[in-house]
């Protein structure tokens, strides 16, 4: 799909979901998690992305290893993010036989889709390294899998080859300048997690999505001058500015 498709298609997507939305009010977040699966190559970073089988959610979309969080995921704490990190390590496993160390995690963003997606997972997202990087898929749910780059990856997206969401392509994004494992999960450890509360906007050139500190963020006007913290889904591709990021 070519980026100005991809374009039209977004319009698309976001005029319908304020449709359902207004139709059927706003749909309660499931909590999931997920982990970005690192390892190094002789070629640099690389992380694990899979292709989701088209007839379940996300379907055909590429994405990092995750889902909801079970109810066997909780211990005795009751903490959520405990029950997150257990969530991540067994779908690491469930969906690409990948054994990850728990203790391992590094947590660095939390993203909520905007209120009017009418399927909506608010989701920690985890990195790890890998070190026997075998994975394996069922055919099943998932029906593809790829170990890339994070530059790779989005110029794939960029071309049209393949179909990403906006939290793995702002994470693609983060990932993209770093050499080697080590050297992202430092970076990723030592920053606060930032939080993803996602609204939907428009400017004059196209749709958008934001978060806080960007100065559209309430309006969702995004002409509107001053800080930016977005994601614009333009004819000619996809721009972040996280300039204005809290």
């Amino acid at each position: 799909m070519s980026a100005q498709g991809r374009a039209e298609k977004n319009n698309e997507q976001f005029d319908e979901w304020i449709r359902h939305a207004n139709q059927s009010g706003e749909t309660p977040a499931i909590p999931a998690a997920t982990v970005i699966v690192l390892r190094d190559t002789d070629q640099g970073l690389q992380t694990l992305m899979l292709r989701k089988n088209s007839k379940i959610a996300f379907g055909g979309m590429w994405v990092f290893p995750g889902g909801k969080i079970d109810a066997d995921d909780h211990d005795e704490s009751g903490d959520l993010i405990v029950a997150a990190r257990q969530a991540a390590v067994r779908e690491a496993h469930e969906e690409a036989q990948l054994v990850v160390d728990v203790e391992s995690l590094v947590m660095f963003a939390h993203w909520i889709p905007p209120s009017i997606a009418p399927k909506r997972f608010a989701t920690w997202f985890f990195a790890a390294r890998v070190d026997h990087a075998h994975a394996v898929i069922d055919d099943g749910e998932i029906v593809e899998m790829e170990w890339t780059s994070p530059a790779a990856a989005l110029a794939r997206h960029h071309e049209g080859d393949i179909e990403i969401v906006p939290p793995t392509w702002v994470t693609l994004h983060t990932l993209r300048d770093y050499t080697t494992v080590a050297e992202a999960l430092t970076a990723l450890d030592e920053a606060p997690a930032r939080h993803y509360a996602t609204k939907v906007g428009k400017t004059d050139e196209g749709r958008m999505v934001m978060w806080q500190g960007d100065a559209a963020y309430e309006s969702g006007d995004g002409n509107t001058a001053g800080a930016r913290h977005r994601l614009q889904m333009l004819e000619s591709g996809w721009v972040y500015d996280d300039s204005g990021a809290l």
